[in-house]
């Protein structure tokens, strides 16, 4: 099981602009502090945490942040119309288009998915693979 992914920013106002505008919809609560962001599920008490969570963070070394080539984090949604509003709030923050909402023809019938650029370069994904939503191949 993944417990968290960190992703590199350079600056933190940006970054919680772009993070903000989907992850508290998505259920992610959000912390801020000199190390940067964190983005966590809520946990009840007496209960383990819900994971992953999700880091946005200066660098160690202090050199520019970047982002990884061939790296992706992809988040899931509850349906086709909230991957559509969240990207389109994330555009509006700061993000960019990497790909619009939409099916595409590599995947399962139902995988509905945008993509996204954090202002850092991060790519991320918003998806739903609701088998009772209309899928790619209904009419």
């Amino acid at each position: 099981m993944i417990a968290y992914v960190t992703v590199g920013a350079d600056d933190m106002a940006a970054a919680r602009r772009f993070y903000d505008a989907f992850l508290p919809a998505l259920g992610y609560g959000v912390s801020e502090g000199p190390e940067g962001l964190s983005y966590a599920l809520p946990v009840e008490a007496g209960q383990r945490p819900v994971l992953p969570d999700y880091y946005v963070k200066p660098t160690f070394d202090g050199r520019p942040a970047s982002a990884g080539n061939g790296t992706m984090t992809a988040f899931q949604a509850r349906s086709q119309s909230q991957v559509r509003a969240l990207h389109a709030a994330a555009l509006q923050a700061g993000g960019t288009d990497e790909g619009a909402p939409g099916f595409r023809a590599a995947y399962g019938p139902h995988f509905y998915v945008s993509y996204l650029r954090d202002p850092q370069g991060n790519k991320i994904a918003l998806f739903s693979d609701d088998p009772d939503e209309p899928g790619r191949d209904d009419a």
